[in-house]
């Protein structure tokens, strides 16, 4: 469950609507409503902000209209479920500090990011690049206190990574060497982490479809997959949506390579998804999309609130290098004869 605020004038009305997001009879009026106030998975207790900064809702220039939306898992399409399901606030009328707000990293959500089947282990990569976070961060950057964690079924494992604009790598953001889909806590970091404009952050999942005979597809069903960290941080920016996909120019070589070389039958004439579909996934060819996802140059999303991209030209973009990564975890043995 997501809840969105309305990014318009305070006075503006929004149309009342209930019913499916991507429907056609949605109001247009309602696409301002992109603003994340807060967001809950499977598992996640109450969440609590930090004494110097909260969620700020309400005052003069505030659009009193928000958006519920809940993704439902009905796959026999029952209609005889009844929901109540929600999401409360704990609201103060003493301001703190700073306000806080919510960025999402990882992979945009979309079929161009997909896992073979068969795999005991296929990994995912989203980045939010130095030229996102110089364009949209302040000159004393954000401070991050919070962190959530998400992938869908086949995900077993989770990590956010941070660098500098030099890229040095810095301590990690958070990671999940354990994921549960049915455990997806809102975690408060051990210590506040700052990022600053040029800095880095990468996201990786990694997946386990060794149980599914067909390829999973990247999306918005249960059934399909993501890779998001939820970053709760202060003081606020417009930056909402810090994520990337592999760019359309590259996925585009990649199934025409399987049609020529590979005798699959991909076409120019077919959507991504029945591409990847086409597909009669062998090692060689697993081997041959993850090496394609790691070098292949970035389709980026680098948003505001209202859904608007940062100015700037996001597609084909550099992946970041890492020049200075962190050294490994020193072993603790303990009683080692020498």
């Amino acid at each position: 469950m997501e809840v969105f605020h309305c990014e318009a004038n305070p006075n503006e009305e929004i149309p009342l609507y209930i019913g499916n997001c991507f429907a056609k009879d949605r109001p247009p009026k309602t696409q301002v409503c992109k603003r994340v106030l807060a967001a809950w998975a499977m598992g996640a207790p109450p969440f609590a902000y930090p004494e110097e900064a909260a969620l700020p809702i309400g005052g003069d220039k505030f659009n009193p209209y928000i958006m519920l939306e809940v993704h439902y898992n009905n796959p026999e399409r029952r209609a005889d479920f009844v929901d109540s399901s929600g999401i409360r606030f704990h609201v103060s009328k003493v301001l703190r500090e700073m306000d806080a707000g919510v960025i999402e990293l990882g992979l945009e959500y979309t079929d161009k990011m997909a896992i073979p089947p068969g795999q005991e282990s296929f990994q995912l990569t989203g980045y939010c690049t130095s030229a996102c976070t110089s364009m949209s961060l302040p000159p004393q950057g954000i401070t991050i206190f919070g962190s959530q964690l998400h992938t869908h079924l086949t995900g077993i494992r989770v990590h956010t990574r941070h660098f500098d604009a030099y890229g040095k790598e810095l301590p990690e953001l958070n990671r999940d060497n354990h994921f549960s889909t049915h455990f997806q806590e809102i975690r408060r970091l051990k210590k506040p982490v700052k990022v600053l404009p040029g800095h880095v952050l990468i996201t990786r999942c990694d997946y386990s479809t060794e149980d599914r005979q067909n390829i999973t597809l990247g999306g918005f069903a249960i059934t399909d997959e993501m890779c998001v960290n939820y970053i709760h941080y202060y003081p606020h920016t417009d930056l909402e949506v810090c994520k990337s996909s592999i760019s359309d120019q590259a996925l585009d070589t990649f199934f025409r390579y399987m049609n020529e070389w590979e005798a699959q039958s991909t076409s120019t004439s077919q959507g991504v998804s029945e591409n990847y579909k086409a597909i009669k996934w062998n090692k060689m060819r697993v081997q041959l999309l993850g090496e394609v996802y790691d070098e292949s140059p970035l389709s980026m999303q680098c948003n505001m609130s209202s859904g608007n991209r940062f100015p700037g030209y996001w597609e084909n973009a550099h992946i970041p290098p890492i020049l200075t990564p962190l050294p490994p975890t020193p072993r603790k043995c303990d009683n080692i004869l020498e």
